[in-house]
């Protein structure tokens, strides 16, 4: 397994609630790995610790290291506009911005100092592509994003995160808002993006986990129970915890 960021000994605390304990996992790269675990375990927080989202969170409290690229993200040098080039991300609600397709596609690299008008064309027309949204979008790029349907702005946010050129991209439920089509759509996609990019993903959904992910990470209350390959979780789990949640005895 050729990984793209180890996690080590990883502990957060919001105040004094010790949200994540002693995590350390090895990130496949161009993978997709997928962390299941019921509501409130610490999935969505762990996700953000891997491109330091949670730093905007006041009163939270970091131990531990996350390498990528040879260095802790944690380290005080870390240029965290940088970190979060490399490491995109796509929330669960579609959040495109309040102006054209274009124009949501080309925002990232022009704050990354890109003006000239066919790079940024270049730059829209492959990233929508990646996004498999091109043919839909490509007559209407002047028109503003926020007259597309939900799973097609979850479908730009996509594009938008790859415009920058990440090595990896974090979805935190990002099909939970939407519909069962738009859905399909969007693990077909996440499918296809791992020959160019390493996909983290939170998910609810198990049969979403077992579809697309190669990796699996189950984790209870803070806890990191279980990690190993999405097929093996699901027929031979290690943990009784992990065998009682994914037959559905709680969770």
């Amino acid at each position: 397994m050729d990984t793209i960021m180890e996690v080590k000994d990883l502990n957060l605390w919001y105040g004094d609630h010790h949200a994540l304990h002693d995590i350390s996992v090895d990130i496949p790269k161009n993978q997709i790995t997928a962390l299941i675990g019921p509501s409130g375990c610490g999935k969505s927080t762990f996700l953000k610790t891997l491109n330091r989202m949670n730093d905007l969170v006041e009163g939270i409290k970091i131990t531990g290291n996350v390498i990528y690229n040879g260095e802790n993200i944690y380290a005080p040098k870390v240029d965290v506009t940088w970190l979060r080039k490399r490491v995109g991300m796509v929330f669960q609600k579609p959040n495109p911005f309040p102006m054209s397709i274009y124009d949501n596609i080309a925002y990232g690299p022009r704050t990354h100092g890109i003006t000239s008008k066919v790079k940024l064309d270049n730059i829209v027309e492959k990233s929508l592509k990646d996004a498999a949204i091109w043919d839909e979008v490509k007559d209407r790029l002047n028109t503003s994003a926020l007259g597309m349907s939900g799973g097609q702005q979850q479908r730009l946010c996509i594009a938008r995160a790859l415009a920058v050129e990440p090595d990896i991209l974090l979805m935190d439920e990002s099909t939970s808002a939407l519909d069962p089509i738009s859905t399909g759509k969007i693990e077909e996609l996440a499918v296809e993006l791992k020959k160019k990019y390493t996909v983290v993903m939170v998910t609810h959904n198990m049969q979403q986990a077992v579809r697309v992910s190669d990796y699996c990470a189950f984790f209870l209350l803070g806890d990191l129970v279980e990690f190993s390959e999405t097929e093996q979780m699901f027929s031979v789990p290690k943990d009784r915890r992990t065998e009682d949640y994914i037959t559905g005895r709680f969770g």
